[in-house]
């Protein structure tokens, strides 16, 4: 299949998925306010050449949508290409403790199944083999990245991940062409105590190869002159197709 129609069909299921979650609105929680399937207009700058028909090697196979918010993107998944789907968050730090992405498992209905675990802590994955995993807006938010890259590199085949990088640090010092990385303080970036480590293009590239990973496709998004760390309007994000030298 070819991207552009997979495109097509993710912002029609997109558009069917939020008339349902208005439908089933429940009162106890709240869906995840952002729109995680939006990712499929990054994924269509990220893919290029042969990569635009990447998805038809991940048909069928069992993925991993890691941070997954309320799973929109895996339940998309198994109903276009009957991928067998490992919906993986954290709970305390999942916007509705998951009870969203179980809400729509039973409601759907859908086989994903849906697993509480902290990457920091307990890092551990649900099966021994994936043909991709989805890392989306999630790296920042780890404080062991190259543990967790690591690790995905000897379960999956392919791993698609965002990140937010920086080319500066706040005081204007460049890091672009250094395999750096900046720690967060608490406060900084929109005062998210769950942000840690924002690495350079070069440092973000760098922590691919040593854990494992050839970088197929890479762009970035956002801010593209003097990015930094903390600043809402000078945000850039990486985005990357990788596939492991491992699995």
């Amino acid at each position: 299949m070819d991207f552009e129609t997979l495109r097509e069909r993710a912002l029609a299921y997109r558009e069917e998925l939020l008339a349902r979650k208005d439908k089933i609105a429940p009162a106890d929680f709240g869906w995840y306010p952002y729109d995680t399937m939006a990712n499929i207009f990054h994924l269509d700058a990220l893919l290029s050449g042969p990569q635009r028909q990447v998805f038809d090697s991940i048909a069928g196979t069992r993925i991993a949508d890691i941070g997954a918010a309320d799973g929109d993107f895996g339940f998309f998944l198994e109903d276009e290409l009957g991928c067998e789907v490992d919906l993986i968050d954290n709970a305390p730090t999942n916007f509705n403790g998951l009870r969203g992405a179980r809400r729509l498992v039973e409601e759907l209905p859908s086989r994903a199944q849906v697993h509480e675990i902290d990457l920091d802590t307990q890092f551990r994955l649900p099966a021994e083999r994936y043909g991709a995993v989805f890392f989306l807006g999630l790296l920042y938010h780890l404080k062991n990245p190259f543990l967790v890259l690591e690790r995905l590199a000897e379960r999956a085949e392919l791993c698609f991940v965002s990140t937010r990088i920086a080319q500066v640090t706040p005081d204007g010092t460049r890091i672009a062409d250094q395999p750096v990385a900046y720690l967060l303080d608490p406060a900084e970036a929109n005062d998210d105590a769950t942000n840690f480590w924002i690495f350079s293009e070069t440092g973000l590239r760098r922590i691919f190869d040593r854990t494992g990973w050839e970088v197929v496709d890479f762009t970035t998004v956002g801010c593209q002159e003097d990015s930094d760390p903390r600043t809402p309007d000078r945000d850039e994000r990486a985005f990357a197709l990788l596939r492991s030298r491992k699995a």
